[in-house]
């Protein structure tokens, strides 16, 4: 097949038609710094409350970001009347007991990837959200990215073939006090940064059939890095490397029958991307990298979701999550790793 001669346009909705949603901030992180400031600068999303263990600490951030009140604790951000959705960016290990009180109090819940910390939870919260009826979704900011649905539109018309492969990477440098480092709250790559290759090669491959792991410690005793080689429906293969002891390129490579495609690092992020035939004619998409601001795509979808009466994404399902962790864990068990919480 020949490469078309320009790129299709990505379907993205308008984020200021989004039905407008009152929402809670729970965890006032990092990642909740750049989600609220996406959020408030380029969507019609309604964020009037912050809670956190510190009260200070969120009414620092209401502060910050001109968020109406501000909670001091989980309960009271949960239970106010004037939240709709509750996005929950606490600790991974909080995200269970956190979204399982946010659905049985009524509302909807947007949990910071990974939803939890293992297959069984996620199912847990699953069946939880369907018997609220709430909407539930993983906040796996990539899937709702306007370069991925280029992509999408690009593999689904089999530009590139059959897909037969895929190779990716994601690796970051981390101190030690950093809470990755830190066996009480989860850490290790797998959770953090490995959760993208994973999810990226399971999306476009399909679940694994079989898992083959290799791993090494960091020295602070949590898991350092992994290597994984999964093999999917009609023996294709993913090859996925994840580490916190380096930075890594973060790229990945789609292999198809008929050409390839290469996503610059990181490429779970907005960036550019590259289209060959067999004869390696190519075509390039193009934008700026790690834009952090682009994380509103995620809130906006959501919007619409539940404007539409979903109770969950048709990009990134509650299967999708599951399936993720379900190569998780197995790569956790064959390479011995079992948090504090599930002991």
């Amino acid at each position: 097949m020949a490469l078309p001669t320009r790129l299709p346009v990505a379907r993205n909705p308008d984020p200021l038609r989004a039905p407008t949603l009152r929402w809670g901030i729970l965890g006032p992180g990092w990642i909740a710094q750049r989600f609220v400031a996406s959020v408030k600068e380029h969507t019609q999303q309604n964020i009037v409350a912050v809670g956190n263990i510190d009260l200070a600490g969120a009414r620092a951030f209401a502060e910050r970001f001109g968020i109406p009140r501000a909670w001091g604790s989980s309960e009271e951000l949960i239970n106010d009347p004037n939240v709709d959705v509750v996005y929950i960016s606490t600790p991974h290990h909080l995200h269970l007991p956190c979204a399982l009180a946010a659905m049985r109090a009524g509302k909807h819940v947007l949990v910071e990837k990974p939803l939890a910390l293992n297959a069984r939870e996620v199912s847990l919260l699953r069946d939880t959200a369907q018997s609220c009826h709430v909407f539930l979704m993983e906040a796996m900011w990539t899937w709702f990215l306007p370069k991925f649905d280029v992509l999408s539109q690009l593999l689904e018309a089999r530009v590139i073939g059959e897909i037969r492969s895929i190779v990716a990477d994601h690796g970051e440098h981390f101190n030690p006090d950093h809470r990755i480092m830190r066996a009480d709250m989860a850490g290790g790559p797998l959770l953090d940064l490995g959760s993208y290759p994973v999810a990226f090669a399971t999306k476009l491959l399909g679940p694994a059939k079989s898992v083959l792991a290799s791993g090494q410690q960091a020295p602070t005793g949590v898991n350092g890095q992994a290597s994984i080689i999964l093999t999917h429906q009609d023996d294709n293969q993913s090859v996925l490397h994840t580490t916190l002891l380096s930075h890594t390129p973060g790229a990945a490579t789609i292999a198809g029958t008929e050409g390839f495609i290469v996503l610059d690092g990181m490429f779970y992020t907005p960036g550019s991307f590259h289209v060959y035939d067999n004869d390696k004619h190519v075509i390039h998409y193009e934008e700026p990298k790690y834009a952090y601001d682009h994380i509103y795509h995620e809130a906006v979808h959501l919007a619409y979701c539940i404007g539409q009466g979903l109770t969950e994404s048709p990009l990134r399902s509650i299967e999708d999550s599951l399936i993720t962790m379900q190569t998780i864990d197995e790569v956790r068990r064959q390479l011995g790793i079992v948090f504090d919480q599930e002991r």
